[in-house]
């Protein structure tokens, strides 16, 4: 049954739908100025939550899909934060009154990359010019091979609680395939140090469907990073684009899984994480029982944003830096992606916002269906609609996606409530699409739905 399942669906490209509608319907129409009204109308009342790129690693892992920049000299990171640090002046002065901060999120690239003096700094600069919550969560992601134990201490004394650690595969050979090496001994040591600075949460990003990779390589990995006891992993499949990202040309194609390799390379996974005690959430999250990923789950308090599975309930999210995207009650928006453009733009005294989109009434009925499904693999969209003043019909009548994926078993439909069967959830972003009004006028290469 699943082999069928993976063959008709499984090559299909689709979006993670981490943002609905996804970042491909952004357009030039939404601009700084647009930005800047949506920050002066925003409520200070009603917390927000911070996204700080870092666009800049020391060696390029070719499976990246991320926007960095490979760099081995400090100044233009020195150059970039001075920049990011003007954005934070602008962004706030748009604001009508102090924004009010629960969550925080540093990505890259590597944000580790700076100075420990510079995080503390840039940290001290945004609680002045925003309220943190005295509860406010501090993230940021990690490449263990370069955390030196300076930054470590930093990082607790900035009050960063959680941290996501980089590990995709401790299989030498696929390894060499992607230019990562790191050993179990790197991983270990990063996680002691940051354990012993107060960082009391762990993630561990883990990768199938990289060049070489098997089954077994695969669970000796999951079991060698279960031993260093993470609260979470986040599992990804390997979107493989190289005419969207170039150095993915450095992969050998004929060394990648097929669909059905792939979905058994992540269920392998699944079940191991699993049997080991960690909680299954959503399409490619696990946490510990008691981590409040997994309490969110159980409640029906999952989210999902730029930063996949998450608590953060915030309708704001301010994106700073190259390439950050945003979001506000209104709709979406992204900053310059090159560093340099970004750079002129907030060197001028503008918002570095170049593209966007506004959200419609019934954009936020498909992305609260969408989210729903995301999250707890059913959707009740008779509710739904009604809460958003919708009529259901306009989204179930004639909905010839969604009649083949409970055709084929992959899901219920009780009278609009949706329910993904336990053999069908690897498919759930197929489920998603269902609901996705723009699917079919992307234009843009998606990763494989398995």
């Amino acid at each position: 049954m699943q082999s069928a399942l993976v063959a008709k669906y499984g090559e299909a490209r689709l979006p993670r739908y981490t943002s609905y509608p996804t970042a491909p319907r952004f357009s030039p129409a939404i601009d700084d100025r647009t930005y800047g009204d949506w920050l002066s109308a925003s409520a200070p009342e009603r917390p927000a939550s911070l996204y700080l790129h870092i666009p800049f690693c020391r060696s390029m892992c070719w499976y990246c899909g991320c926007h960095t920049t490979i760099t081995q000299r400090d100044q233009p990171i020195l150059d970039y934060l001075h920049m990011l640090r003007e954005e934070v002046h602008l962004v706030s002065a748009k604001a009508k009154a102090r924004l009010s901060i629960d969550h925080v999120h540093f990505g890259g690239g590597t944000p580790t990359i700076m100075r420990p003096e510079e995080f503390l700094a840039l940290t001290e600069l945004l609680r002045e010019h925003f309220d943190f919550a005295s509860a406010a969560e501090i993230a940021v992601e990690i490449d263990p091979r370069t955390l030196e134990p300076e930054m470590a201490t930093a990082l607790g004394e900035a009050g960063v609680r959680r941290a996501s650690l980089g590990v995709q595969s401790f299989d030498p050979v696929v390894q060499k395939a992607i230019n990562r090496i790191q050993s179990e001994g790197q991983t270990m040591e990063a996680v002691t140090r940051l354990r012993k600075a107060g960082v009391d949460s762990i993630n561990f990003d883990l990768i199938y469907g990289l060049p070489h990779q098997t089954v077994d390589s695969c669970i000796a990995t999951t079991e060698a990073a279960i031993k260093m006891a993470p609260e979470r992993f986040a599992v990804f499949g390997y979107a493989h684009i190289p005419s969207f990202k170039k150095h993915q040309k450095l992969i050998d194609e004929k060394a990648l899984a097929d669909a059905e390799g792939r979905v058994a390379q992540a269920e392998a996974i699944a079940a191991t994480l699993v049997a080991a005690g960690y909680r299954r959430i959503g399409l490619d999250h696990f946490a510990l029982p008691n981590d409040s990923l997994a309490t969110a789950q159980a409640s029906g308090r999952l989210h999902r944003n730029f930063q996949g599975y998450t608590t953060d309930a915030c309708e704001t999210l301010i994106g700073l830096g190259a390439s950050a995207i945003g979001r506000m009650r209104d709709g979406y928006v992204q900053n310059e992606v090159p560093p340099g453009l970004y750079a002129q733009r907030i060197a001028s005294g503008r918002l570095a916002t170049v593209k966007g989109y506004r959200l419609t009434a019934e954009d936020r009925l498909r992305a609260s269906i969408i989210e729903r499904l995301m999250c707890d693999f059913a959707v009740d969209v008779p509710a739904l609609a009604s809460a958003h003043g919708f009529d259901p019909q306009m989204l179930l009548r004639g909905n010839a996606k969604l009649a083949m994926l409970e055709n084929d078993g992959i899901l219920e439909n009780a009278d609009g409530i949706i329910t993904l069967r336990e053999g069908g959830r690897f498919l759930i972003r197929a489920a998603a699409a269902a609901f996705d009004a723009y699917i079919d006028q992307s234009g843009r290469t998606h990763s494989k739905a398995a």
